[in-house]
């Protein structure tokens, strides 16, 4: 499993047992909603007011954090912060083959203390079709930990969060992190992410969601979206390991792997499925609005939408 820095047993700020940091006040911070957006990190030069403002409306409408989706960085989230006050600013995730632990750990330290307390640095080992040098990802991961434990300053295990899918990174996500950040899972698959984290570290899912009760467009929605993740093996094997088939793989997915996967429907299916993801152990869902036209600009009514379908619903 690699080295591993020592456990604290009872730190104050917190009622997690030994096996991880106390994450009470990230669980505060985060709120059971975020917005998970692609959007929000496009670095296209037209789109930087735009985007500082859609990043101002999130915050206004309620939501707990922006997960800045694709291989994002601290530089993403340093960019929001002027235009957000209170916030979290999350990378889903910083690709770990990218970018060098010791120098994203100064980044963070420079967005810390500008922003004191605003950022949650997600960490992902990405699939080898996209990685550079690809090699044990587990292992890589585990070493990058390490890296960041020993930089001047560290970053706080209780400030970041891994991109874990199957239980070893899972249970790395609970002994060296704040918890874990699983994309494209179902509610089963949360249940059983929980009882391997157990029940004070973070889950904070992302949860694919097309606003549209029309079954036939919003599945054909979703499996334009789906179709591309499908084909990455991390993906399918984890999928495998919940009893879904390589049938329900082809074809951008079959209706039941794409109705357990996206969220979809009525407002009030809607607002039934995000309490299913809730129960099944989810501290916190990080929402991502999926369109019809693929737009690449922020999704802002359908952001609204959510917030309204979101007020008051709690785990």
């Amino acid at each position: 499993m690699g080295q591993e820095t020592a456990r604290p047993t009872d730190a104050p700020g917190g009622s997690r047992p030994a096996g991880g940091p106390p994450v009470d006040g990230l669980k505060a911070a985060l709120g059971p909603f975020g917005i998970f957006s692609h959007e929000l990190r496009s670095e296209d030069p037209a789109q930087q007011d735009r985007i500082r403002r859609a990043a101002a409306d999130v915050e206004n409408l309620g939501f707990g954090a922006i997960w800045l989706g694709g291989s994002s960085s601290v530089r993403h989230a340093a960019h929001l912060a002027a235009s957000t006050d209170h916030v979290v600013l999350a990378t889903g995730i910083l690709n770990i083959w990218f970018e060098d632990a010791h120098s994203v750990a100064a980044q963070r330290a420079d967005l810390e203390r500008s922003d004191p307390g605003r950022f949650l640095l997600g960490l992902g080992a990405s699939h080898a079709a996209l990685a550079r040098d690809y090699r044990r990802p587990y292992s890589t991961m585990v070493e990058y930990l390490d890296a960041l434990d020993a930089a001047a300053p560290p970053v706080p295990a209780d400030r970041r969060v891994l991109a874990a899918l199957g239980p070893k990174m899972l249970g790395l996500s609970r002994d060296r992190a704040a918890g874990a950040h699983p994309y494209l899972v179902t509610p089963e698959y949360l249940e059983q992410a929980r009882g391997i984290l157990g029940p004070e570290p973070l889950l904070a899912p992302e949860v694919t969601v097309v606003l549209d009760d029309d079954p036939a467009t919003a599945r054909a929605t979703a499996r334009g979206f789906l179709g591309y993740y499908l084909g990455l093996p991390n993906y399918a094997a984890n999928l495998k390991r919940l009893g879904y088939t390589d049938d329900d793989l082809a074809d951008a997915g079959s209706d039941r792997l794409v109705d357990a996967l996206v969220v979809r429907g009525t407002d009030d299916t809607i607002h039934h499925r995000l309490r299913q993801f809730l129960a099944a152990g989810a501290d916190h869902l990080a929402l991502q609005v999926i369109t019809a036209s693929g737009d690449s600009e922020p999704p802002l009514p359908q952001w609204r939408r959510l917030a309204a379908l979101t007020s008051g619903l709690t785990r």
